[in-house]
């Protein structure tokens, strides 16, 4: 019963007022942490030493942030209750998740491209987007939304539906660290080699099970269910992540449209244009999605607690 009062809850919470803030962000402290620990990195280091360096950076934040949280239920239930609300909450968005995509869409749909620009890459994606047309600018807003449910949403829930509180900080930390230093090139390419693969673990799962909720939205949507699951089939395993490519791909079949980033990867689900009747409809999908992946924890968090 407590994991459908505290999903609830925090998701209403999620609604009404948003993101925290900053001041008291869990996620922004552990952004402060990571960077303040990544700039302490030994200069000149061999791949191994960084490779240990970044394994100490994730190992130790993560376990920071998450084991404290057991002791919650050393407190009264109530109390417990109303901390662990707002705790969850910091870890997952439904709203600026769906706000970032309306956003871009409202400034595409008054022809401002340069604004439409400088919101995708303030609100979902890291890539340069300066250069990028309206037709690239679509592409990136639905890929970003498609790949966001997970990270954004079902893999915190997921953890914690089967870990409690710890694990989906355990698991928002590692998000993080992979985001912030996983990345090719330079210190990144073995100091946050161990944030990544710990990423892809993490989300390898969540993603799968994401991108079924998804096909479940686009039957409520009235989208084009079966292209979406030919899409899935045929070209999830074309982007460099093994977890990024499930749901982006349905999400391109059901919409009927090919996502591609430029030199790495192309979605091959249709050849219906990138416009911005596309992005609405994405963005009808996602909400639905996210109200499935909600619906999902729930359940599970429900038969774990009666017979985990």
């Amino acid at each position: 019963m407590e994991v459908f009062v505290v999903l609830f809850a925090a998701a209403v919470w999620d609604l009404l007022l948003g993101e925290p803030s900053s001041k008291v962000h869990p996620v922004v402290w552990m952004g402060k942490y990571i960077g303040a620990f990544w700039n302490r990195r030994p200069s000149g280091a061999d791949d191994r030493k960084m490779l240990i360096f970044g394994g100490v950076l994730v190992v130790s934040g993560a376990l920071l942030f998450s084991l404290p949280l057991r002791f919650l239920k050393l407190l009264p239930g109530l109390t417990a209750l109303l901390l662990t609300i707002p705790l969850l909450k910091s870890v997952f968005s439904i709203s600026a998740l769906i706000n970032a995509g309306e956003s871009i869409l409202r400034a595409l749909e008054l022809g401002d491209v340069p604004e439409a620009r400088r919101l995708l890459s303030w609100s979902l994606v890291s890539r340069n987007t300066e250069d990028l047309s309206q037709e690239e600018v679509v592409g990136a807003a639905i890929e970003s939304l498609a790949e966001n449910l997970t990270d954004s949403l079902a893999s915190p829930l997921f953890f914690y539906a089967i870990f409690g509180l710890p694990g989906a900080f355990f698991y928002r930390f590692c998000n993080t660290c992979d985001s912030m230093i996983g990345y090719r090139g330079g210190d990144t390419e073995w100091g946050g080699k161990i944030a990544a693969k710990l990423d892809d673990l993490l989300n390898w799962i969540p993603a799968r099970v994401t991108s079924i909720l998804l096909l479940g939205a686009g039957v409520l949507a009235k989208e084009d269910v079966i292209k979406g699951a030919e899409a899935l089939r045929d070209e999830r395993g074309n982007t460099a992540s093994p977890n990024a490519g499930w749901t982006m791909s349905v999400m391109a079949g059901m919409l009927r449209v090919t996502l591609e980033k430029r030199g790495q990867y192309a979605l091959a689900g249709g050849t219906e244009p990138l416009c911005t009747q596309a992005l609405r409809r994405c963005v009808k999908v996602v909400r639905i999605a996210a109200a499935l992946i909600l619906a999902f924890v729930a359940a599970l968090g429900g038969l774990h607690a009666l017979f985990g």
